[in-house]
């Protein structure tokens, strides 16, 4: 299990909300229920997820402003991946809760 951070960012759109294009990705992402977990948040999407499973619903979330007559998108990936122990999102959050509360 992984966990990463991705944004995608349509470049050259007609509005600066993106909104709907995260409504979108939400629904992607849900199509993948039971084969991973996720979280929006202000400024991307955390994903856990095994690792051929998170590239692929990478490459389907990066390819939907596209979809839309997008010309240019940058998507943002960054991957935890630590072999030593299983370890969600989740429980790096209750992790450094533990120690903010001490």
């Amino acid at each position: 299990m992984v966990t990463a951070d991705v944004s995608i960012i349509p470049v050259g759109k007609g509005t600066t909300s993106e909104s709907e294009q995260i409504a979108e990705i939400e629904a992607v992402l849900n199509e993948y229920e039971g084969r991973l977990t996720y979280k929006v948040n202000a400024m991307s999407t955390v994903i856990d997820a095994e690792l051929p499973v998170l590239f692929e619903v990478i490459e389907r979330v990066h390819e939907l402003p596209f979809k839309s007559g997008v010309e240019r998108v940058a998507t943002h990936i960054r991957i935890d991946d630590r072999r030593d122990k299983a370890q969600s999102m989740t429980d790096k959050e209750k992790s450094v809760n533990e120690k903010i509360s001490r």
